[in-house]
């Protein structure tokens, strides 16, 4: 069973810059529906001044493929015209001549998914591509597909 991500917004306004006085004005989740390399979000946003709730979806996200700011702006403008959204990472699978092992170049892939993914594999057990002029500088195939479809 898939856990519930849930990404939780505050709004504050902090009169002078500081703590006293602070007031909530907005209050939004993001709710991850749908895991993958393309999610799915479902998004609540409450406002103090508005009774109602406003709803909305973002769907298809390419996880990895921006800043978790990214993320925020579409899903607080759920209903308004933002630039194109990014896609997932388009990363060329490579295969050793050697022994015919799938895998990727770590300079290859665009950031912010590079650090992410260089942060999430662990190093001793990446393989060691003598024929590629940067033999340290790569990943199996398998754990950058399972990082972009949210098993790692």
């Amino acid at each position: 069973m898939e856990s519930i991500t849930v990404l939780r917004l505050t709004v504050e306004l902090l009169p002078n810059g500081g703590t006293v006085g602070r007031c909530v004005l907005a209050v939004g989740e993001i709710v991850r529906t749908r895991g993958g390399a393309a999610a799915d979000y479902r998004v609540l946003l409450g406002d103090e001044l508005l009774p109602d709730t406003m709803t909305g979806e973002v769907r298809d996200y390419p996880r990895w493929s921006a800043s978790i700011w990214d993320l925020v702006a579409r899903a607080v403008c759920v209903d308004e015209a933002l630039p194109q959204r990014p896609t997932v990472p388009d990363v060329p699978i490579h295969r050793s001549s050697e022994s015919n092992i799938p895998y990727v170049r770590l300079r290859e892939i665009p950031e912010p998914a590079r650090t992410f993914f260089a942060e999430n594999i662990r190093y001793p057990t990446v393989p060691g591509i003598r024929e590629d002029p940067f033999p340290r500088d790569c990943a199996y195939a398998w754990d950058w597909e399972d990082f972009l479809n949210g098993h790692r």
